[in-house]
């Protein structure tokens, strides 16, 4: 057990799904020398990070969590020496999208056997980073269905008092309802589409290669559009007040924002290929 895990467990996780946690933090330890750091809130989650010395960094928790280290780690200019790896646990979407296991087994042996694969990253004019991709606009927030909560049978009163203690989760904002814009992108200079043309949705992933596919979808009438596709290294769009989802956080309003692609700029642990 020669490797040395510095396992960061989001506060998040261990609300989410305390037996996944139990499960990735009992295959780490038992893989590797791992220690286990219980962050209470974003700024305890940095600091941890920032003092990880020689250890190899875990993120236990959702795609905010993975979100949140990679853009520490980027604003410290420390991104290129670190490999992350992550087990996800609650809203983990982004995090299997870019190739890792979704079961907590699964995921925490990858991190011990797995190896770094480099990254392509979008940097957005204010030094946010996009992982995954960007929308414009932002799809509408659908409201989180009420969850059970486990109560002895036969026993009511109970039931209304784990209820009534139990704290609920964040309420996010409210995201209008996506609608026609006028915007003007830009990939690498050139006009994709101009303020003249509506448009429905607006689309921007990193890609390889240090170039990000960019996607416009003009506003139809009748029969479907055929959507503009383009790539490009930098990606501008400007136009009226917009608002955009960025990985799993709504960004805006903005009138003008522009997305460069950092070519490999992040590790991340995944399976190796059989």
């Amino acid at each position: 057990m020669s490797e040395q895990l510095l396992v960061i467990i989001d506060p998040a996780a261990r609300q989410t799904d305390g037996e996944s946690v139990r499960i990735a933090k009992d295959v780490l330890s038992a893989g590797a020398a791992a220690k286990v750091c219980l962050p209470e809130g974003p700024e305890e989650f940095a600091r941890a990070l920032g003092r990880r010395g020689s250890r190899r960094p875990v993120v236990v928790g959702d795609d905010q969590a993975l979100v949140r280290a990679v853009t520490l780690l980027h604003r410290t200019r420390e991104l290129a020496g670190c490999a992350l790896s992550v087990v996800p646990v609650g809203d983990t979407a982004l995090a299997e999208s870019l190739g890792v296991p979704g079961g907590a087994v699964a995921a925490a042996r990858a991190v011990l056997d797995g190896a770094e694969r480099r990254l392509d990253l979008l940097v957005d004019d204010c030094d946010g980073v996009v992982l995954g991709g960007l929308g414009i606009p932002p799809e509408p927030v659908r409201a989180a269905a009420a969850e059970p909560v486990a109560v002895a049978a036969g026993r009511p009163w109970y039931r209304s008092l784990v209820r009534t203690l139990a704290p609920g989760r964040p309420r996010l904002p409210a995201v209008p309802a996506p609608g026609p814009s006028r915007l003007r992108v830009e990939v690498d200079g050139e006009t994709v589409v101009d303020l003249g043309q509506p448009v429905q949705a607006v689309s921007v992933t990193p890609g390889t290669g240090g170039l990000a596919r960019v996607e416009v979808r003009p506003l139809s009438v009748g029969a479907e559009a055929t959507p503009y596709q383009a790539s490009g290294q930098t990606v501008t769009v400007a136009g009226a007040d917009f608002r955009y989802r960025a990985d799993a956080t709504v960004a805006g309003p903005v009138r003008r924002r522009t997305w460069r692609v950092a070519e490999g700029a992040w590790g991340l642990t995944l399976p190796t290929a059989s």
